[in-house]
């Protein structure tokens, strides 16, 4: 049986922990290590990450020291582990760490490597109009995401997925992914693959200026912009309830589901102006540099999440109102 350190940080990370702790005829989670309680909501609360719950639920150790520490060693020592596994931990890990486990550190990353190495692949994938992606488990280096491969499975991108949909659903995936390559390492049968070397694109982290909404681009791009950026950090856009003269008047607006408009509603406009704002009864559309697209959800500063055109009918839009 192999014995094993489990690090990860997210929700995402959760299904891994519970299916290798499901596993116990082939692998042993001896301790997880995870980041430290960090403080959220409006007090400010310090609330263990989902993954400690996780952890704590099922009665293992969690350790939320600072690899970067001398003292993390014999920590680590101490747990007895053999290897680990890593989901979204966020922590760079040094070399004497990943050569302190005899068996080597594995992670989990939610892309088809080596594409889209890096913070974000889910997001970037949506948002350069991949048709596919999936999850590749490999051997962890110092070089980022590029050891060699394990296991890999794909999976088709559903159209109107945004990145918080797909992530969830690789992470179900993932972890069985995930458990089976770790059989694999305990039995001796692991056939690790270098990746192909050569240049492919990389996942940077989507910052909230990278989320400011482009409606000049068209309504496909501008749709999966929002579907990217959703729901970390949230695509927005600046509110002009009266156009360019209510400039001083400005709101943030958040865009959490869209889509490109429907061409057989007789409702839709045939034309819109990039970033103009039509609303109807029941629609709400805006332009882009193409067609319209249709806003079915958002969230205005100040307010909660509601229908689009729930928001409209309060939000007092005259016919020059513009989200730029």
């Amino acid at each position: 049986m192999l014995k094993i350190l489990f690090a990860g940080t997210p929700d995402v990370a959760v299904p891994s922990l519970r299916a290798l702790v499901a596993d116990s005829e082939h692998v042993e989670v001896v301790a997880v290590l995870t980041r430290p309680d960090a403080p959220t909501g409006r007090g400010r609360r310090l609330t263990p990450s989902p993954v400690k719950q996780a952890a704590l639920e099922l009665g293992l150790p969690v350790l939320e020291s600072d690899p970067g520490e001398p003292a993390f060693l014999d920590e680590l020592a101490a747990t007895g582990a053999q290897a680990a596994a890593v989901i979204a931990y966020g922590r760079i890990l040094k070399q004497s760490v990943l050569d302190a486990l005899p068996f080597g550190w594995y992670n989990l990353h939610f892309s088809l490597l080596p594409y889209w190495r890096g913070a974000a692949p889910v997001q970037r994938a949506i948002w350069a109009g991949d048709a596919t992606t999936g999850v590749s488990v490999f051997r962890i280096t110092r070089a980022m995401d590029a050891g060699p491969i394990l296991q890999q499975s794909e999976t088709p991108i559903g159209e109107h997925e945004t990145a918080g949909d797909l992530l969830a659903r690789l992470g179900e995936s993932g972890a069985f992914v995930l458990r089976d390559a770790l059989r694999t390492v305990e039995d001796g049968s692991d056939a690790p693959v270098e990746q192909e070397p050569g240049t492919y694109p990389v996942a940077d982290k989507i910052r909230v200026e990278d989320a400011h909404i482009d409606f000049t681009a068209d309504a496909a791009a501008v749709d999966r912009q929002i579907r990217a950026c959703t729901p970390n950090p949230g695509a927005w856009g600046r509110l002009h309830p009266d156009g360019e003269n209510g400039s001083e008047d400005a709101l943030v607006l958040h865009v959490l589901r869209a889509q490109p408009a429907d061409p057989a509603n007789p409702n839709t406009p045939q034309e819109l102006a990039s970033g103009s704002i039509k609303a109807g009864k029941r629609n709400v559309w805006v332009g882009t540099g193409s067609t319209p697209l249709e806003l079915l959800e958002v969230k205005a500063q100040g307010k909660k999440a509601m229908r689009a055109a729930d928001w409209a009918r309060g939000a007092r839009l005259t016919p020059d109102a513009l989200c730029r």
